[in-house]
Formats: structure tokens, sequence, C-alpha cells
């Protein structure tokens, strides 16, 4: 039976492309399946990759809040140096009313400090464990144990973007890619501050338009909530709000 679906674009345009198409529309498939398994067919790709301004930890005028998405958990605690890494009742989650999996606690201002080392305490059917937030904006590993936790990060002085709208220029769009720690001369890992002092300059007299970061050193960085974020070895965020 002769196939009637339309041939994707990209292998219209391009006859050389024409001997690959059954893998190109396969994976343009599966990116489709990806989207509807996220967004559950109900919102947007944009919509889910903006969950970071819901879920996680947040300052609020009261306090704090911290909202977890967790379906399968039957009880969660926050635990860190707050609380000297012991299940507290102040500390510990609710599941929000009618929601199938968001689990929230609200907290007075003095009970998490910037520079806090926090993790979740979660139990599920048949087991339990420690688990970083899945939308934790600074995660580090200590020097000695070499265990990761979250970082509360809310400096009394936050810093400040110079640019409040930024649009790229795309006619024509130039794309620079590079790895921040091996973007330097020197046989070291490099930090952000020397990327922004060495490379940047160069990069801008080449009329580069738009980069693609890989913010760590040696191996690709995990994506969360389809962005990159950067790894804290190669410095403090604000270092990397600067090359803006």
């Amino acid at each position: 039976m002769e196939n009637t679906t339309p041939k994707l674009g990209i292998i219209e345009s391009d006859p050389w492309l024409e001997p690959y198409s059954a893998a190109i529309e396969g994976r343009h498939q599966h990116a489709l399946d990806k989207e509807l398994e996220l967004t559950g067919g109900k919102g947007t790709l944009s919509d889910f990759a903006t969950g970071y301004l819901y879920f996680g930890l947040h300052r609020t005028r009261r306090g704090w809040v911290f909202r977890e998405w967790a379906p399968n958990a039957k009880e969660i605690y926050l635990i860190g140096d707050f609380n000297d890494w012991k299940e507290h009742g102040d500390y510990r989650m609710y599941r929000v009313k009618n929601s199938p999996g968001v689990w929230e606690v609200e907290l007075q201002s003095s009970a998490i400090r910037h520079g806090d080392l926090y993790k979740l305490k979660i139990r599920w059917k048949g087991g339990e464990g420690e688990r970083i937030p899945a939308w934790a904006n600074r995660v580090v590993q200590d020097e000695q144990t070499k265990i990761f936790s979250a970082q509360v990060w809310e400096p009394e002085h936050p810093y400040q973007f110079r640019k409040k709208v930024f649009r790229a220029k795309t006619d024509p769009l130039m794309i620079y890619e590079c790895h921040i720690g091996m973007a330097q001369e020197e046989e070291k890992v490099g930090t952000y501050n020397e990327f922004r002092e060495k490379i940047l300059p160069r990069v801008a007299e080449a009329d580069i338009t738009a980069f693609r970061l890989w913010l760590s050193r040696n191996i690709l960085t995990m994506e969360v909530s389809g962005i990159m974020y950067p790894v804290s070895s190669l410095r403090r965020p604000v270092s990397v709000r600067r090359m803006s």
C-alpha cells in the first residue's frame, strides 16, 4: 500500500535526505511523543520548561515556600543544615489538595538561610531515601565526602542584570560552541571569569551572534526542564551572570 503520509519539509526540500527519510521521520515522531509525555497534552513545552518558577525553593513575603513533584511519595521531609539533617515536623511537606503529585511546605524566614545545604527525605511504598530536589538551582559537592547536596542561594545583595530586554541578532545567526572549562590555553580548568575576560572579547570581534555553551569541565551537563545549568565547580553563579 502506498504511503500517503506527507513528507517532512526538510526531506521535501533536500532530496539527498530521501534515503534516510525513515530514520528522520522516526526521530521526529519520537520528539512529538516526548512532547506529549511531558505536557500531557494540556500545555506547551514552554509551560514545562518554566516549571522552576513554581517548583523548588522560593522566597515569599512571609518567608519561604518549597514545592516538589513526587506522585509516588508517601511522606517527604526537607532536611539539611537548618535542622541538623533530621526529620522535623516544621519541615514536613504535604501533598497539595487536588494535585496528583505536588508536595509543598511553607516556612518562616528564619527557617532557612543563604548557604544552607539541604535534601529531601522521601518515603515511598517499599522504601525510602535522600534525594536532591529536581528543581534545585544550586548543587555543590563536599570536598571530603564527595557527596552532592542542594544549596540555598539567596545572597543579601543579588546580582542585577544590566540588560532588562535582550534580543539576539539572527541575520545572520552565527553560533559559537565551546566548553567554558576547556576554553583556556593554560593546562587547567578555566573559570567563568577567565572566559569572560579572555575569550568573550575575541568572540565579539569575530561577529558571533549566539553561543552554545557547555558549562561543565569534561562531560555534558545534565538538563533540567530542557535548559542547561552551570556547574558550581567553575565558581559561583554570579560569575555566569556577569558574562551577559
